[in-house]
């Protein structure tokens, strides 16, 4: 039987964790306050301050070139994921709302990355299947509508390099996708465990779920 995890992440301890990683800067915060702003209940879509950490440090230490995003909302991952790219370094971002990815423009242009940023308007499966087969992508984040998981997953992991990374979040939803933590069968958390079992059992990479914020999959590509 493996080992039980040790530590409950109480409020108080997450307040903790926050407070002893890097902070916000003053175009995150921007981004955090416009977002709540304008988005309302749809400002939960926005990654966590951690998670934001997270991104750009395992950009910077894979020294990662060429980073794809899907599902970009209001910028704060692509924001992230950017400024832990090598100088030269570039990322294409997917999303469907010109209206929230404004707010993300916005904010890009003021954390000096726009340059390094590639946003395509249209689904994402549309984009992704049009990129060139070759494995060149170094980091990938799948943060979108849950139900087209496998398919996104299916689409980067041919492209990815060997030693790339895919990131996959929310896929701990909130713990319902444990076996009967569900009893109302939302469609939504059968897509996620779903996902979940798929990668798993992908030969193509190794994985770790992590237990980030809402849950984070993490994928290395042998």
């Amino acid at each position: 039987m493996a080992p039980r995890p040790t530590l409950n992440i109480t409020p108080q301890l997450h307040d903790y964790v926050l407070a002893h990683s890097n902070q916000p800067d003053d175009v995150q915060r921007s981004l955090i306050e416009e977002t709540a702003r304008a988005t309302g209940n749809a400002a939960t879509m926005q990654v966590s301050v951690d998670q934001g950490v997270f991104l750009t440090l395992l950009a910077r230490v894979m020294s990662a070139r060429y980073a794809v995003e899907v599902g970009t909302f209001t910028g704060y991952s692509s924001l992230a994921i950017a400024r832990g790219l090598v100088d030269g370094g570039r990322m294409l971002c997917c999303d469907v709302s010109e209206e929230w990815t404004a707010i993300a423009r916005k904010h890009w242009e003021l954390a000096g990355v726009s340059d390094r940023i590639e946003l395509r308007i249209a689904p994402a499966r549309q984009t992704l299947a049009s990129l060139p087969r070759a494995p060149i992508i170094d980091l990938a984040f799948i943060d979108a509508d849950k139900e087209s998981y496998i398919d996104y997953w299916e689409e980067l992991v041919p492209r990815m390099r060997r030693g790339g990374v895919v990131l996959a979040d929310n896929t701990l939803w909130s713990g319902r996708v444990v076996p009967g933590a569900d009893p109302d069968g939302n469609p939504m958390t059968e897509h996620i465990a779903a996902f979940n079992a798929h990668v798993a059992a992908d030969t193509r990479v190794d994985v770790v779920l992590l237990t980030v914020a809402d849950g984070l999959t993490m994928a290395v590509k042998k």
